[in-house]
């Protein structure tokens, strides 16, 4: 039987994703042979060297271009994305196939002992290489210097290691738990929602196949969270209504609730004010784009 190629960025954070859907293809179906296959996105190209201007902003495709381009090729039968990096329109001929069961979405501050964002000390200078992130941070703390960082998961645990005036460094905690890096010496505080909320899809993994692959799509389904993949969609929603793949910071973070309910909370730095437009919406779980919709018509007004 032919090998089920899966196609992921070369990251080691990627390769750790890709190899947790390969371990759980492996149990859902012994009999199949599964391979991973890496591939340079132009956001790894941009990520490598910083000076060509590679930043972290809302911009979709970066990091996953060339994955759905060998899809479309059949160079590869599946592609293993993080769902946040995934452009909120659909790519033609392909498909989000399955999402399996969220990990942590929220952001985690890594510091050099025990602490929280209040006990930080006064203009602290916290790392970041995100504009959503540190609006929030400053709407925590507006005393908080904000330090621009780059690079993977091992690079900016060095380069905080490296830079001693620097309080803490801000990373989401499901790259942490997937990745497992070197943390001896360091503290992680995951970041309360109420503080830190998430970029649509955080924490959350998209397997992506071709639409006309009815095969494959069977293969994946068997991993999708049901719970997962509805609070995905209610985010995605919010941000593609809201114009996602703009520069202003959105974040947003859907959870089911009893009662069959899903909860939408988000927030969004729109028209570029400096105070962000906040909000809550819960609906039935079957209806989580059209709460992403609403939600995002509460915002804008």
């Amino acid at each position: 039987m032919i090998p089920v190629v899966l196609g992921t960025r070369g990251s080691p954070l990627a390769l750790a994703q890709t190899r947790l859907v390969v371990a759980a293809l492996k149990l859902a179906w012994p009999q199949r042979t599964f391979e991973i296959r890496t591939i340079k996105t132009q956001g790894d190209r941009l990520s490598e060297n910083p000076a060509a201007g590679a930043k972290e902003t809302t911009d979709k495709g970066l990091f996953t271009g060339e994955l759905e381009q060998a899809l479309k090729e059949k160079q590869i039968h599946i592609a293993v994305h993080s769902l946040k990096d995934l452009p909120t329109e659909d790519s033609d001929g392909l498909v989000i196939a399955s999402v399996p069961a969220r990990a942590d979405a929220r952001d985690a501050l890594i510091t050099r002992g025990p602490t929280t964002i209040g006990e930080l000390p006064v203009k602290a200078r916290i790392a970041t290489g995100s504009v959503r992130r540190a609006a929030q941070l400053r709407q925590a703390r507006a005393d908080l210097e904000m330090v621009d960082i780059r690079g993977n998961i091992d690079t900016r645990l060095r380069k905080f290691r490296e830079n001693a005036d620097w309080s803490g460094l801000v990373i989401a905690a499901a790259g942490l738990e997937r990745l497992k890096p070197d943390l001896e010496g360091l503290t992680v505080t995951p970041l309360p929602l109420e503080i830190m909320l998430p970029a649509p899809g955080q924490g959350a993994l998209a397997l992506q196949a071709r639409k006309d692959a009815d095969d494959i799509i069977a293969l994946v389904k068997a991993l999708n969270d049901p719970a997962s993949l509805a609070a995905v969609k209610a985010e995605r929603m919010l941000l593609h209504a809201l114009g996602g793949g703009c520069e202003e910071p959105i974040a947003a973070y859907a959870r089911p609730e009893p009662g069959g309910k899903l909860r939408l909370d988000a927030a969004a730095w729109l028209f570029g004010v400096p105070e962000p437009r906040r909000g809550f919406l819960v609906r039935k779980i079957e209806h989580g784009e059209r709460l992403g919709i609403e939600l995002a018509v509460e915002l804008s007004r």
